[in-house]
């Protein structure tokens, strides 16, 4: 079978869903690959480039012709018009929102696969385009941010003063927020991030920002993997902490798109309170726009002299990487309908993922699709039942349990106290001092070591281990003694003492290792 790679019809885009690289996969799977005339030329591709790695470079005709056509964008009408029965259609066809573009590809026979339609599970992220894109248009959306800014993003100390780091604030921590979040941080910005979803927090952290809760609108995910909805105070309690980081912000960058819908998280009033010379870059622009000033696609200067920036076309201002992982998205895909490598597409719409994308087939429009159930959350584990005890008699054998372990310890301090009273009646006088020292360099160093903070421990044993020095030294000087009690209790100390000291230099390499940078 062929596939096609034809040019995008969008005015202005300059991406292509194959590039060298992923048609020399394509070709690995058993595939023909024909790319039409110019078509990576936007993201720096040759034609020679594509007939180097193996592809026949066509006219635009012949590519719809092909057996599977990919594209980025969804075609034009008259293109999917001139498609034969049969063909396979690999595109983002976005179908709950064009049913008229659903119902001419069921007329025309063709199989429709909507890769913005992917499962939200592990095995389908391989294929994700809609991750892949989100990803580039975070980080780009820091570029276009650090372009407008004043500023510079970290904070210098010079000989002619100091500047502070920029304050980047994020809303919406999914794949685009988490890029933005990575980009911002490594560019030197204090970096601070926002999402309803609590475990979100740590995934924020791990990027280099600091999440930012209104803890009473924290929400779970929901079963198909989006934040359940706000209710009106927790709305209000988040709105909130919006108008207070972005009115301290110099950056915001804000990323909320739920199944295509952006929902208002700035206002104009928000707008309002923030610096002259600020930034928001609205990700969302596609599907509105978070802020309520956004027009999508144009840049708008606010009274107050604040940028907002709405476009549309980020991921296309990255054209050669952005080819790439979507290009490589397609190859994971094609691999999945080609089970034997032989060139043939196979739909098992047994699968869910393949299910999943599947708008038309055979005539008949299979969308949507029956719901995939995902688990957001870690299933509890099953926890066996505990047998009913009445309270009262469980504290009764609490207490009586408390009782017993009192006796045994006053009966073992009594035993004690006996056999000391007993040496130090026997012993001579210079054993008597040993033993007092002992005793009270064991309380000393109970009280020392219990009241030292964590973070000084590790200094603490680098002490211990001379001290250990210490006691080795002497250990081994007692080990030739004629007294046989003194050389056993010599060697006895020489090993423990060896044993600490090698633990803990152990201890201490590791905790310096921490801090050692990678080569």
């Amino acid at each position: 079978m062929r596939i096609g790679v034809p040019t995008e019809a969008r005015p202005g885009e300059r991406l292509v869903a194959a590039t060298p690289a992923t048609v020399a996969q394509l070709r690995k799977l058993g595939y023909d690959v024909v790319v039409e005339t110019g078509a990576g030329r936007g993201a720096s591709f040759s034609d020679d480039a594509y007939a180097d790695a193996g592809a026949t470079v066509v006219g635009a005709d012949e590519v719809w012709t092909a057996d599977v056509v990919t594209t980025v964008g969804t075609p034009a009408p008259e293109r999917l018009s001139s498609l034969a029965a049969g063909t396979t259609l690999v595109t983002m066809l976005a179908p709950a929102a064009t049913p008229e573009l659903v119902a001419l590809l069921a007329e025309r026979g063709v199989t429709g696969l909507a890769l913005d339609a992917v499962p939200r599970i592990s095995r389908a992220q391989s294929l994700d385009v809609l991750s892949t894109l989100s990803n580039v248009a975070g980080y780009r959306a820091v570029i276009e941010a650090a372009e407008e800014y004043g500023g510079m993003f970290t904070g210098q100390v010079t000989a002619a003063g100091k500047t502070p780091p920029a304050n980047v604030f994020v809303i919406g921590a999914g794949v685009a927020g988490l890029a933005a979040i990575g980009a911002a941080a490594s560019l030197g910005a204090q970096v601070r991030a926002s999402d309803v979803r609590p475990e979100a927090a740590e995934q924020i952290e791990s990027m280099g920002g600091q999440p930012v809760r209104a803890e009473a609108a924290q929400q779970q995910v929901s079963a198909d993997g989006y934040a359940s909805a706000l209710t009106e105070e927790q709305e209000r309690l988040t709105q909130r902490m919006y108008a207070e980081e972005t009115a301290r912000a110099d950056v915001v960058i804000t990323t909320a798109l739920v199944r295509g819908t952006a929902p208002t998280t700035i206002t104009a009033a928000m707008v309002a309170a923030m610096r002259p010379g600020s930034v928001i870059v609205d990700l969302a622009a596609s599907g509105g726009g978070n802020c309520e000033l956004t027009v999508p696609g144009e840049r708008v200067v606010t009274d107050n002299g604040v940028v907002i920036l709405g476009w549309t076309d980020l991921t296309s201002r990255m054209p050669r990487h952005t080819s790439q992982l979507f290009g490589t998205n397609v190859v994971n895909l094609m691999a999945l309908l080609t089970p034997e490598r032989d060139g043939r597409v196979v739909l098992d719409l047994e699968d869910p993922v393949q299910r999943g994308i599947t708008v038309t087939r055979d005539g008949e429009v299979l969308w949507p699709p029956p719901p995939v159930q995902v688990s957001a959350a870690p299933t509890a584990p099953v926890v066996e039942a505990q047998p009913v005890v009445d309270p009262v008699e469980r504290a009764r054998a609490e207490a009586e349990a408390a009782r017993r372990r009192r006796s045994r310890r006053t009966a073992l301090a009594g035993l004690g106290a006996v056999a000391l009273a007993l040496v130090l009646t026997v012993a001579p006088e210079e054993t008597r001092q040993h033993l007092v020292v002992f005793a009270l360099a064991v309380v000393v160093g109970y009280y020392v070591i219990f009241n030292v903070t964590h973070s000084l421990h590790t200094p603490l044993m680098a002490q211990t281990n001379a001290i250990s020095g210490i006691i080795l030294v002497g250990a081994l000087l007692q080990i030739g003694s004629a007294d046989p009690l003194v050389s056993t209790v010599a060697v006895v100390a020489a090993s423990v003492a060896s044993i600490n000291i090698v633990g803990g230099f152990l201890v201490t390499y590791r905790m310096l290792g921490m801090f050692r940078k990678g080569d």
